[in-house]
């Protein structure tokens, strides 16, 4: 059985310079979940956050420590269940509540803070310097994710923004103190996916039964959305997630991130008829120019200071 030892191994030590490859394969991960809006507003029982967030992570989870047969053991039992816990267990709560409270463009809108509390964790925690370039290029993504999917006719509620910040924040939590902490000595990436996604979906099943409870029926498109988000919005998503941050500055991995509502965007277009207007496809411009700007020589955060901080 592989445990989860004490000492970590640290993320992004020696790191070289992001390749293509690694961008593109962790680009495939937010481009997933531009997905989620769309399925959670077709797909999915009506008004029921708790349940979609439980089903999306605990069933896979299960399945990857059952194959993986991976345990924590000493400190990384906390730190396992803090990590759950911001990137999945009250990430995914928030991420629904917030997509049943706002339209999935104001969502996406709001949830665009997160590289900017990326930016000043990294300084709290990774003793990263906050650069010009990516002030810049925050202003220039959350410019381009208004102007994809802000339109006159949405409606904004004050929980739904401050759900959407608070899992803006959950996310960029996660981010740095997966980078800080790294991956205990010994642990695939599959084990270290699969046990976040069990522990988020443990803490998320008794709030679940509580306040939601079961749904009387489920209908076969209900079925289809669930095992859409387990298998490729959780499963497959998060272990190219976690693979990313181990192989990319913080601050890159936080932008791509952006790539999210401009797919949510296209998809709306596409299978659900929402317009696209000209000032949409310069958001789309604005998006894809913030993700280039931290990419540039100098723009990422260095190797010597991750390493100084885990």
């Amino acid at each position: 059985m592989s445990a989860l030892r004490t000492v970590s191994k640290p993320i992004g030590s020696g790191m070289a310079k992001a390749s293509p490859r690694d961008l593109f394969i962790t680009a495939l991960a937010p481009m997933v979940w531009g997905s989620t809006y769309l399925v959670t507003t077709e797909f999915l029982p009506a008004d029921r956050p708790l349940l979609a967030a439980t089903v999306r992570a605990l069933p896979a989870g299960i399945v990857l420590m059952l194959v993986t047969r991976t345990w924590p053991r000493g400190s990384w039992w906390f730190k396992a269940a803090a990590l759950g816990a911001l990137n999945i267990g009250l990430f995914f709560f928030l991420l629904f509540f917030t997509a049943y409270q706002l339209p999935g463009g104001l969502a996406a809108l709001v949830m665009s803070i997160q590289p900017l509390f990326v930016l000043f964790l990294g300084v709290l925690l990774l003793r990263e310097s906050i650069r010009l370039m990516h002030v810049v290029a925050c202003a220039v993504g959350a410019a381009g994710v208004g102007l994809l999917v802000l339109r006159s006719d949405a409606s904004l509620t004050l929980v739904g923004v401050l759900a959407g910040m608070a899992a803006a924040l959950s996310m960029a939590a996660g981010i740095v103190l997966t980078k800080r902490w790294g991956r205990p000595d010994g642990v695939g990436l599959l084990g270290f996916t699969g046990l976040q996604l069990a522990m988020g979906g443990v803490m998320l099943l008794p709030v679940t039964l509580v306040v939601e409870g079961l749904p009387g029926s489920v209908s076969v498109p209900n079925l289809a959305g669930f095992a859409y988000l387990s298998v490729i919005g959780a499963l497959a998503a998060y272990a190219v997630w976690f693979r990313g941050i181990q192989r990319l500055p913080t601050m890159v991995v936080s932008f791509l991130g952006f790539l999210s509502p401009l797919v949510a965007t296209v998809l709306g277009f596409v299978f659900l008829g929402e317009s696209l207007s000209g000032w949409q496809l310069v958001g789309a411009v604005l998006v894809l120019g913030a993700v280039g700007l931290v990419q540039r020589p100098g723009a990422a955060s260095q190797d010597s200071r991750e390493r100084g901080a885990c």
